[in-house]
């Protein structure tokens, strides 16, 4: 299996603000030692957008995390939006689909697509259960979301409730249009073979990262140095330098881009179990669920 010699992760957010303070960005490189990569002004999509696309240009050796589901649920009715004549068959043509409905809006936000007259039914919206969003307690979930559960990695909430601080929906949504945009610059592992060189995408959930460095499922957020020093050692890396602020979001990056160093040798990782290929094609696969 490649090995990256640098890694990195990124926190991701879908506020509907032009620089989400849940936006975070850190790297490791071959001294493992993790850095957490401040933006002006803080970091917007756009600004991550660019990012990737100078990592892409220069054909940086980098495994990237991006911690948001980079595709709805399909396997379960066949299809993401049941029903609807016009549902994408696979996953690029749903990154599409949200980046050519939500073309003109700001802050590569996503609300025209939950909010199409149609789409919008398939949604749970505060105040508002759509007609076809189904009636199991947790939403519709992928394959890969029901296979985290199953193994007490994760606690994963549907992309189809946009309901509560834990929805990941409107962060979803708009990573998908920031992979849209990158036009095939990037691989994004595994909708797109694992290239010979150059830089890949992966998607993470930061709290497999935190689980695997021996924290408690429920419990993973780190907001002191300690901890993530802690953390940090358990995973075999060396100390970050010293933050202003230690918020969950800064931590989650520094922690995964260190796990993911260690994760990327294991085999089993890049060849889930549960993964075929129609699953890798429409609902896509969390790193680190085996």
């Amino acid at each position: 299996m490649r090995q990256f010699t640098h890694t990195a992760c990124f926190d991701w957010s879908g506020q509907n603000v032009a620089r989400p303070r849940g936006i975070a960005l850190a790297t490791m490189g071959p001294d493992q030692c993790p850095q957490l990569i401040k933006a002006e002004n803080g970091w917007s999509r756009e600004d991550a957008l660019a990012w990737l696309i100078g990592h892409a240009d220069a054909g940086t050796d980098m495994l990237i995390g991006m911690d948001l589901s980079a595709a709805l649920p399909f396997t379960d009715c066949d299809a993401y939006f049941p029903g609807w004549e016009q549902s994408p068959p696979d996953a690029k043509s749903l990154w599409a689909l949200v980046d050519t409905m939500c073309e003109n809006e700001a802050f590569l936000a996503a609300n025209n697509f939950i909010n199409h007259p149609e789409l919008r039914e398939y949604f749970r919206h505060t105040g508002y259960l759509g007609n076809a969003c189904g009636t199991a307690k947790s939403g519709r979930l992928r394959v890969v979301e029901e296979q985290s559960r199953i193994q007490k990695l994760a606690n994963p909430y549907s992309c189809f409730n946009l309901v509560g601080a834990a929805q990941v929906g409107k962060s979803s949504l708009t990573g998908m249009r920031v992979l849209h945009r990158l036009n095939g610059r990037i691989p994004v592992w595994p909708f797109d073979p694992v290239p010979d060189s150059g830089p890949m995408i992966v998607e993470i959930y930061t709290s497999i990262a935190a689980v695997s460095a021996g924290l408690t499922r429920g419990r993973t957020k780190i907001r002191d140095p300690k901890s993530l020093d802690a953390v940090l050692a358990k995973l075999g890396v060396n100390a970050a330098a010293s933050l202003a602020i230690y918020d969950d979001h800064q931590a989650d990056a520094i922690m995964t881009a260190a796990w993911l160093a260690m994760a990327t040798k294991n085999s089993a990782l890049w060849h889930p179990k549960c993964m075929d290929s129609k699953i890798a094609a429409t609902e896509g696969w969390t790193f680190g669920v085996f």
